[in-house]
């Protein structure tokens, strides 16, 4: 199987995550925080060092880095922690995953909150004086920005948009499920209040383990309340950071692997992930662009994008390609993706897309496995 939906899940990962995460969780699989003996402190020790690991590949060693099973629930945290804390104003790109846009729209239909879309152009473009206008217009309390799109790969420019936002003292959140790790971003930035991160996704480590980085000094209202092994007599959730939103026993075998692929990350270079996903992006590209049945969606040399493609199959609807692909043993992601508000911009609604996503481990036979693919599937068109 040629896989292509490494926007889902990176796949493989690295041999070091799975031969760690075994060792690890067989010698020292405790409960982290949760006891005073050694594999408890083993546990604890591994917590400690995987958050300074994402401190320094985030450049933001003075925020605060809390482990989330998934991004999902790492976004209703923040999201709902806001509006509780009475935000009422809330802008979003539209590229934003339903985890963000759902979430939202259960407080809109009560009232509670009024949701603006940011201005984006035809050519995929951030109208960043329009968005200052638009500003101007509605006074934001919270600014919420998918890095990248999961349907198109599109980059947002989030370091000028949160400028931008904090000239109205807006709540910054930037969603880098798809570029954590892989786009080099400076998340230390005063800019910055609150970055998303899917452990599972483009820093390559295991499913299961997620979070947000934070300013410290900001206070959410909790969302979701239990056991944190601290301050237990304590009916209140604690104030104390990570604490205060880490409840539950940790995933300490998924921080075992995120832990080994942060290490992957670091011997790599950051620089030589990006490079190599540009280029297999750019082969992706130009495989599918051979093929006159496919037609590629929101895509503009201009602009700035990870690893994925999404296209359209002439007279055949989405869901039905999926099928057809898989059964050339390609794997793709078709329909919306989790993402309608993007498909409404690019006019892929309600039908979506075949979306292809390469990752640094996407080979040479998974680009032979595609080629095969498509040219046999053109000759029974």
């Amino acid at each position: 199987m040629a896989y292509f939906d490494n926007a889902a899940t990176t796949f493989p990962k690295p041999d070091s995550v799975y031969e760690f995460m075994s060792e690890f969780y067989k010698n020292s699989g405790a409960n982290a925080g949760r006891g005073n003996y050694s594999m408890a402190k083993s546990a604890g020790a591994l917590l400690k060092d995987t958050r300074k690991r994402i401190q320094e590949l985030f450049h933001c060693p003075a925020k605060q880095v809390v482990f989330i099973p998934t991004a999902t629930i790492a976004l209703n945290i923040i999201i709902q922690g806001l509006i509780k804390k009475g935000m009422k104003n809330i802008y979003i790109s539209p590229f934003e995953h339903n985890a963000v846009t759902r979430t939202l729209h259960y407080y809109e239909q009560s009232g509670a909150i009024k949701v603006v879309q940011l201005h984006v152009q035809k050519d995929l473009s951030y109208d960043l004086l329009r968005i200052r206008y638009q500003f101007d217009e509605v006074k934001p309390d919270a600014v919420i920005v998918s890095h990248a799109s999961n349907v198109i790969g599109l980059i947002a420019p989030v370091e000028e948009i949160f400028a931008i936002a904090k000239d109205y003292d807006a709540v910054t959140v930037a969603d880098m499920s798809q570029t954590a790790g892989l786009v080099d971003t400076n998340v230390g930035l005063n800019t910055f209040d609150f970055a998303v991160f899917a452990g599972h996704k483009t820093m390559y480590g295991p499913t299961g383990i997620s979070g947000f980085v934070m300013k410290p000094e900001i206070v959410l209202e909790p969302v979701i309340f239990g056991g944190t092994g601290f301050e237990s007599a304590n009916q209140n959730m604690p104030n104390s950071l990570p604490e205060r939103y880490e409840m539950g026993t940790s995933n300490i075998v998924g921080i075992a692997g995120l832990n080994a692929a942060l290490k992957w990350l670091d011997e790599q270079g950051k620089d030589n992930v990006w490079k190599k996903e540009v280029e297999h992006r750019q082969r992706l590209l130009s495989i599918i662009e051979q093929y006159d049945f496919l037609k590629v969606v929101g895509n503009n040399d201009q602009q700035k994008f990870v690893g994925i493609v999404s296209c359209v199959m002439n007279g055949i609807s989405s869901d039905s390609a999926g099928g057809i692909f898989d059964r050339y043993g390609i794997s793709v992601r078709t329909g919306l993706q989790c993402a309608p508000l993007a498909h409404q911009f690019l006019g892929t609604y309600p039908a979506g897309t075949i979306r292809f996503s390469v990752g640094y481990f996407t080979s040479d036979e998974d680009f032979t496995a595609l080629e095969r693919a498509l040219e046999e599937i053109e000759d029974c068109l």
